[in-house]
């Protein structure tokens, strides 16, 4: 079978490359492996909890009401799959480019190409998307201030981060990430207080889950049109995949992080988003994108500083998950020029083991957003964010599709023996993969993603059309050395 010019059986042995992966020079000889197991943990939570809990729940709320709980809990099922379909591969397989290699490895090439540059692609989005929040959140604290002024400030703070060694630049990003998970942890402590009536506050019960037009006010229509942002909330899972080319003892660390991970993100999410629905009735929250709901709330129940507090944290949250969001586009441009799909210079490295011009060139979706924020600051976000919401259902289905390969490739004896398992495979995959498909379907019923799936396609046959002149145009030059 030929796809994009890759004749598949002849061209892949999976077994036989697989087991030169980890050791190929190619992937792993010059990255440094220093990320310990809490900075793995804490880069994985920072990146997953960003913009689509603190700010993109304005939008799901809006769409299902309190039923937006369900979906955060369908969202976490369909993530819990992803994720260990990755950190099955990851573990037997620790190296740089992470599921583009695995795609490549166990699909063919088209698809561990296809899947790295819409990766970055979408990425880079993220990270525009990112500090475009950083802006609005500023904006309840300066509305007179341009937005474009906090977005080129925090843009160059985030490239000096992402300059430094890697393991400091974990440190780093692991104390970045704690501010985020303590204050989720004391937003949901202080919540369940006012909720239950704890000190001098009446308590507040959780009427406001059923009172406002039900639990369903918009039906299971509203809870899977939510879907489509819930989800993208979850994103960010997958990171440990592509850090395990610079993780400490991969084999052991990995398993342990992503267990911790999970949970970590299913208690977060879902109760946090629960306390604040109790806390006020979803339907005062605001129609649009002006500020974090988590903000609005605390400043509606009365505590002293409490929502200049939280506002604070949601952009340090922001700030936190752009700043992974670089890392893992940079590392991913890296992998993609080690395997000459983009110029040589992205795959060298300074003296303290960072990709810079790779870093430089993932700083585009900062340029992007700097131009949004002075043309349309009013939509910036949402531009941003739709446009990166097909490009992760194509990476997720990606992973999901190699991962079955994978598993048939090394067979139930050997899968038994992974430190961490997917149990009754390959069920879980193929009920994730149909519920990725039709809940892409699902966003041209949402307002601002209605055109996310229609401007993918084309993104697809552009890459699509670069691969093929790519396999010949080195097809013509071995003919020509011949």
């Amino acid at each position: 079978m030929t796809w994009f010019g890759v004749n598949n059986k002849a061209k892949f042995a999976p077994m036989r490359m697989a087991s030169k992966l980890a050791a190929s020079p190619e992937y792993s000889s010059e990255l440094n492996r220093a990320l310990t197991q809490r900075q793995l943990t804490m880069m994985t939570i920072g990146g997953a909890i960003g913009v689509g809990l603190f700010l993109g729940s304005t939008v799901t709320i809006r769409l299902a009401g309190p039923g937006v709980i369900l979906s955060y809990v369908i969202s976490a099922i369909i993530a819990l799959i992803v994720a260990y379909s990755i950190a099955e591969m990851a573990v037997t397989h620790p190296v740089a480019g992470s599921f583009g290699v695995y795609a490549q490895t166990y699909l063919n090439e088209w698809s561990g190409f296809a899947v790295r540059v819409t990766y970055a692609f979408v990425q880079i989005l993220a990270i525009g998307a990112e500090v475009t929040a950083v802006a609005i959140y500023f904006s309840v604290w300066f509305p007179g201030v341009p937005q474009w002024v906090w977005v080129v400030g925090v843009s160059i703070g985030l490239i000096a981060v992402n300059g430094l060694r890697v393991g400091n630049f974990g440190e780093f990003e692991y104390w970045f990430a704690i501010i985020k998970v303590i204050t989720i942890v004391a937003f949901i402590i202080v919540g369940l207080g006012l909720i239950f009536g704890v000190g001098p506050w009446r308590a507040i019960g959780f009427s406001n889950l059923t009172s406002h037009g039900g639990f369903l006010p918009y039906g299971l229509k509203g809870v899977w049109l939510a879907l489509s942002l819930t989800l993208t909330s979850y994103m960010g899972v997958e990171i440990i995949g592509i850090t395990a080319g610079e993780a400490l003892q991969p084999e052991k660390i990995i398993p342990r992080a992503m267990r911790s991970v999970i949970l970590r993100l299913i208690l977060f999410y879902i109760l946090s988003i629960t306390v604040m629905l109790s806390m006020n009735p979803w339907d005062k929250m605001g129609n649009g994108i002006t500020g974090s709901p988590f903000v609005l709330v605390f400043a509606k129940v009365g505590i002293p500083y409490a929502a200049g507090i939280m506002n604070l944290v949601v952009i340090t949250a922001a700030l936190s998950s752009a700043n992974t969001n670089l890392y893992l586009t940079t590392r991913t441009l890296f992998s993609l020029s080690r395997d000459g799909y983009v110029p040589k210079a992205l795959g060298s490295l300074g003296r303290n083991g960072v990709p810079y011009l790779a870093l430089i060139v993932s700083t585009a979706g900062m340029a992007a957003a700097i131009l949004l924020a002075i043309f349309a600051p009013g939509r910036a976000f949402l531009l941003l964010y739709g446009v990166a919401v097909a490009g992760m259902f194509f990476v997720w289905i990606i992973i999901l599709l190699a991962h079955l390969s994978f598993r048939r490739s090394i067979g139930q004896a050997r899968a038994e023996q992974l430190p961490i398992r997917l149990p009754i495979s390959p069920w879980p995959q193929i009920a994730a993969l149909v519920a990725l498909a039709a809940i892409a379907i699902s966003t041209f019923s949402v307002e601002g993603l209605k055109y996310s799936v229609p401007s993918f396609i084309p993104f697809v046959l552009a890459i699509s059309a670069f691969y093929r002149a790519h396999k010949h145009r080195n097809s013509s030059r071995r003919e020509g050395q011949a």
